[in-house]
């Protein structure tokens, strides 16, 4: 077949191995469209953005507007003449005038099986939520957020250890495995799309920094979820309070979870035995394995002990925490 002209919009990790399949595909990249370039709070350089350099590398025009759904962004999109428009983790909302541009479709390889997880953060809410499967959907691209129908899915089982930047990194891979057949079937007319179900439909907007902070009164099982959820952002989080120093905020790395309980309030540190942080939580103990204090690095807990033996009457919660 006549190869496509093919547009891909994308930021970050996740994206790139979707762009490096569509140089293997033999069609065409007309373009790269990416988030421009910018210099986080308190540092001198600006992001590292792979997908730009790879771009450039090929001889891919590269357009990064604050906003690609202005007049002057939909002309340069309809120069392109492009049949397809891909997007992964672009970070923009598209217009229905920019989703009419293509002669074919756009299509999105979102991390997810939707309708499960519609929105900006669905595969820390997999994690989060205690999903013990996941995957990546490719779907046509309709104005409602993630309503489009389901042209292609991928499963996978997410590992009991597993943290949420683990899994993005898998998903992004098995996500760009998806995209030449979705395209080819939508070349010769043979993509049979499946409307999602409503009734299944749940959300998962974009991550905030206070979500990382631990609930001791959850159980042990959600504990663990959360923890892994938050990794590599916003960070699992706890403040340690002893009566010998002002609260500690302590990022937590790794846990155990456990099913059996002693008499203590939840939050309390019940022991420190084998050179494990254990806690109570909500019906059940949590080990805490690795940690990482303020300005340091992270480490195991009996390190941390070492330098931190914790006083009876320890225990981790919110600042507020008396």
């Amino acid at each position: 077949m006549t190869p496509l002209r093919l547009v891909m919009m994308g930021t970050g990790e996740f994206a790139l191995p979707t762009l490096e399949t569509l140089y293997a595909t033999g069609h065409v990249v007309a373009a790269l469209y990416t988030q421009p370039d910018r210099i986080a709070p308190g540092r001198k350089k600006q992001h590292e953005n792979r997908m730009k350099d790879l771009a450039l590398s090929r001889g891919t025009p590269v357009f990064q507007p604050a906003n690609v759904n202005t007049a002057e962004s939909l002309a340069e999109l309809r120069g392109l003449d492009a049949d397809v428009f891909v997007v992964a983790a672009y970070g923009q909302i598209l217009s229905p005038e920019l989703l009419g541009i293509p002669k074919l479709a756009a299509i999105n390889v979102h991390a997810s099986l939707l309708p499960r997880h519609r929105g900006a953060a669905p595969v820390a809410y997999a994690i989060w939520k205690g999903d013990t499967e996941t995957g990546v959907s490719i779907i046509q691209i309709l104005p409602q957020l993630d309503a489009g129908p389901v042209l292609s899915i991928v499963r996978t089982p997410i590992d009991s250890q597993e943290t949420a930047g683990q899994l993005e990194d898998r998903l992004a891979i098995l996500g760009a495995a998806l995209v030449p057949d979705s395209i080819s079937q939508l070349q010769s007319g043979t993509v049979r799309p499946v409307p999602q179900d409503p009734a299944q439909v749940t959300r998962c907007p974009k991550m905030k920094k206070e979500l990382g902070e631990i609930d001791w009164n959850e159980t042990p099982r959600q504990i663990d979820c959360r923890v892994r959820a938050m990794q590599p952002w916003p960070g699992p989080y706890s403040f340690l309070h002893t009566s010998d120093r002002a609260p500690e905020r302590l990022l937590i790395l790794t846990v155990r979870a456990g099913e059996s309980t002693v008499s203590a309030p939840n939050g309390a540190v019940v022991s420190t035995d084998r050179g494990v942080i254990t806690v109570q939580a909500q019906g059940g103990l949590v080990e805490i394995v690795t940690l990482q204090p303020p300005g340091k690095r992270p480490m195991v807990a009996a390190e941390f002990l070492r330098g931190h033996p914790l006083p009876a009457g320890a225990r981790l919660g919110s600042d507020s925490t008396i």
